[in-house]
C-alpha cells in the first residue's frame, strides 16, 4: 500500500507563493505517476501538474508558467512550487500517485492541504 502525506499548504496573498511538499510510504514504482490535483469551493477536483519518472512534466493551462513540479524517486517525494498565485488558485491540494501494472490500475491519495490565496 501507499500512503501520501501532504504539507506546505496556507494563506498567501495574490502574487505571492507556496511551494507543497507530498512524502510517500511503501514501494514506489519506476512507471508511476506523481502529481498534484486540486478541488476548489464547489468545484470537481482537477489536475494540477503530473510528472512521470524521467519524463515531461504535464501542467494545466491556468497554471502554466507560475507552477513547477518536482519529483525524487530516491526520497519518494513530489513537490510543487507555486509562484504569482491568485485568488482562483484557492482549493484543497491533493497529491496523487497514478499506477498502472499490467492490466491493473490504482490511484493513490493524500489527505489534502488548503491553499487559500487572498486578493
Amino acid at each position: 500500500q501507499v500512503q501520501l502525506v501532504e504539507s506546505g499548504g496556507g494563506l498567501v496573498q495574490a502574487g505571492g507563493s507556496l511551494t507543497l511538499s507530498c512524502a510517500a510510504s511503501g514501494t514506489i514504482y519506476s512507471n508511476d505517476v506523481m502529481g498534484w490535483y486540486r478541488q476548489p469551493p464547489g468545484s470537481q477536483r482537477e489536475l494540477v501538474a503530473s510528472i512521470p519518472s524521467g519524463g515531461l512534466a504535464n501542467y494545466a493551462d491556468p497554471v502554466k508558467g507560475r507552477f513547477t513540479i518536482f519529483r525524487n524517486n530516491a526520497e519518494k517525494t513530489v513537490t510543487l512550487q507555486m509562484s504569482s498565485l491568485k485568488p482562483e488558485d484557492t482549493a484543497v491540494y491533493y497529491c496523487n500517485i497514478k499506477r498502472t501494472r499490467g492490466i491493473f490500475r490504482d490511484n493513490y491519495w493524500g489527505q489534502g492541504t488548503q491553499v487559500t490565496v487572498s486578493s
